[in-house]
């Protein structure tokens, strides 16, 4: 049976998201398809709108057989290591066969060009990389002149694409580890930029027309039928949205308190970024204020996010090369259909790594029964739910320890749409 992966956040899961799953079974008819999905905090540094499980019953509806949740200390990073740390939970799924994602691009010969090129790394690519760097702009910048220069054309229509970011990212870490994963490039319909609300909107126009204070309602025709009711059905009870500018109280408050030398020590303060951190937050009084005082030629808005994240949960540069080194340790399942039921019973055979398919087992992994790496990484995921539930409008839902109470959803009926 051919088993497709995918790797997503479904902040929210909306056509352009359905419209990937139906051209990857349209090329494999009756695959099953298997999520990799970020929990509550996300690649570019953001709480999701509404929280992990009820993004996972989307991707069902539309589609999933099964969703996994990505640990925290993955997904909120980089594309490459975001990228690696999802394959390598799919591909210890044992089951997994094709890998699914979408490419402004479209083109798979351009992009694995670019990805090859990216694992090799030629002596000449190397020196241009170092040249620019060296002239003080960011890594992503000074990559994307090197590779320019290497191949002799322009590939800024590349390099400047969210989704053809990350699909070379994927095609690296597929090359970089030789995993027998065939990749599917669909080409993404709409445009990431774009703030029109049409029917294959971005996510990025979606949560955007909410921050400025779209209803619920003016989405029903951007979104699939079963996310628009879940979005409708956890807003009308309090449970969201939630939006980044909710962390500033915390975030500030954490700048404030924390001593220089506990500052040096989260993962990317370097280059004497702690007092630049520490002078911000003593002049900045919202997000917005709080970012921009940070913000300069060798820090994006997206690399700041992922920082202020860090600092938020306190993550330590020791800590997350422990993560990488080990890469995830668990599988943490959120929602699945009858099909998705059969695949986790095949992971029980064939997978190196735990299945966490109860609240219990969540809560005994935290525990320690698991051993201590597996403890360090989880308490993470746990802390950053507790932390997201403090965010949330209704107060009766703002309690703690939720991973332990909450069980996967299984959806034994999809939504046909």
């Amino acid at each position: 049976m051919k088993v497709i992966g995918i790797v997503a956040e479904y902040n929210p899961f909306h056509n352009g998201h359905r419209y990937l799953i139906e051209s990857a079974r349209k090329k494999y008819p009756g695959a099953a398809v298997v999520c990799v999905m970020s929990g509550h905090f996300l690649q570019r540094g953001e709480p999701a709108l509404i929280n992990k499980w009820s993004r996972a019953e989307m991707a069902v509806h539309g589609g999933v057989d099964l969703v996994l949740e990505l640990p925290l200390v993955f997904s909120a990073r980089s594309a490459y290591y975001f990228a690696r740390a999802s394959l390598i939970l799919l591909s210890k799924t044992g089951l997994v066969t094709h890998l699914a994602f979408g490419s402004e691009s479209g083109s798979q010969q351009e992009l694995e060009i670019i990805a090859r090129l990216l694992v090799n790394e030629p002596t000449e690519f190397r020196q241009l990389l170092k040249s620019y760097l060296q002239q003080g702009g960011s890594f992503a910048s000074a990559r994307a002149l090197a590779l320019q220069s290497f191949l002799d054309k322009d590939t800024e229509h590349i390099l400047s694409q969210p989704n053809n970011i990350l699909a070379l990212a994927y095609l690296r870490v597929l090359e970089e580890l030789q995993l027998a994963i065939e990749p599917i490039i669909v080409e993404r319909q709409g445009h990431f930029h774009s703030a029109d609300l049409n029917h294959f909107a971005s996510a990025t126009a979606i949560r955007q027309s909410l921050i400025q204070g779209a209803d619920v309602a003016d989405l029903r025709d951007v979104l699939p039928l079963s996310s628009h009711l879940i979005m409708e059905r956890e807003i009308q009870r309090g449970a969201g949205p939630v939006f980044q500018h909710y962390l500033a109280p915390f975030i500030l408050y954490r700048l404030r308190t924390m001593p220089l030398h506990e500052l040096r020590q989260i993962n990317e303060v370097t280059e004497g970024l702690e007092y630049r951190l520490k002078k911000a937050s003593l002049h900045c009084g919202t997000w917005d204020e709080l970012r921009h005082a940070i913000k300069s030629k060798r820090y994006s808005m997206t690399k700041i996010n992922r920082l202020l994240l860090y600092v938020l949960f306190n993550i330590q540069a020791r800590q997350m090369e422990s993560f990488d080194q080990t890469g995830p340790l668990y599988y943490h399942v959120l929602a699945f259909s009858d099909q998705g039921q059969y695949l986790l019973q095949q992971m029980q055979r064939w997978s190196t790594l735990p299945v966490l398919s109860r609240g219990s087992q969540v809560k005994e992994a935290f525990d320690g029964k698991l051993g201590s790496s597996v403890q360090d990484m989880i308490s993470m995921d746990v802390m950053a739910t507790d932390f997201y539930n403090l965010l949330l409008p209704a107060p009766s839902l703002r309690s703690g320890r939720s991973d332990f109470t909450t069980a996967p959803l299984r959806i034994e009926s999809p939504t046909a749409e």
